[in-house]
């Protein structure tokens, strides 16, 4: 099981029940959480700063945040390339140029992009959470070569992230305590919703056509009686 990893806990998400939208306030906070600690070394390459209109900013906080960042674009006129503000079509801009640099500065370890993470990883939001929270000392017979964290549930035990999330390393704009396990959370909750921006809408949509089918399907068995009633009554009488 060491090379597979512990299985993580299940945990009650809000977002799990079938009626049930994402906690945006979580993600807002999860946002803060990936921005300020995770953003450092992963990338978000399937975001743009638009997604997060309307979910957990609004659109001027959106166009504010994308024109701190710059980003290369052109040609221009003659032919060179330039640096321009951000937009709120743009990506999420990537911590490092390329994969050689990502490794280089980070002894030879690649960060993965945590776009999909919690579709590319077994147990989803649970993973995330559990991987976060539960750094430990290695058991006794257990050897962790230097460079790496002992972590139970990450597959082989060892992993080349450090410990990441402290009690009060961000301050959350709302005033919610930055716990550990209150930063884990939230910036599980905003990777689910990274790997899924249409879960909210989507739910919408199947409520919406449970509500239509259930109506047709009533008003058609209530057609289908009113039409064969007669027929199914009628006394046919020989002479």
């Amino acid at each position: 099981m060491a090379d597979e990893g512990l299985h993580p806990p299940e945990h009650p998400w809000y977002h799990n029940g079938p009626l049930n939208t994402y906690d945006h306030a979580a993600i807002r906070r999860g946002y803060q959480v990936y921005k300020e600690v995770c953003s450092a070394c992963h990338s978000l390459d399937r975001i743009a700063w638009r997604n997060l209109i309307d979910v957990s900013h609004t659109e001027d906080e959106v166009k504010a945040m994308s024109e701190q960042e710059e980003y290369q674009d052109g040609p221009d006129d003659n032919g060179d390339m330039f640096q321009r503000p951000g937009k709120p079509s743009d990506y999420m801009p990537r911590p490092y140029p390329n994969d050689e640099a990502a490794r280089a500065a980070n002894a030879g370890a690649l960060p993965p992009d945590l776009s999909l993470m919690t579709k590319a990883r077994h147990g989803g939001a649970d993973y995330v959470f559990a991987l976060l929270t539960g750094y430990v000392d290695a058991p006794g017979g257990v050897e962790v070569r230097e460079g790496l964290n002992y972590n139970p549930y990450f597959p082989g035990g060892a992993i080349a992230m450090a410990r990441v999330l402290f009690d009060g390393v961000v301050e959350y704009e709302d005033g919610t305590p930055a716990t550990t396990s209150q930063m884990a959370r939230d910036v599980s909750t905003f990777l689910a919703w990274a790997a899924e921006p249409e879960h909210d809408e989507r739910k919408k949509m199947g409520m919406k056509a449970t509500v239509i089918l259930t109506g047709l399907t009533i008003l058609s068995i209530y057609l289908k009686r009113f039409k064969w009633a007669p027929i199914k009554s009628r006394k046919i009488v020989y002479k």
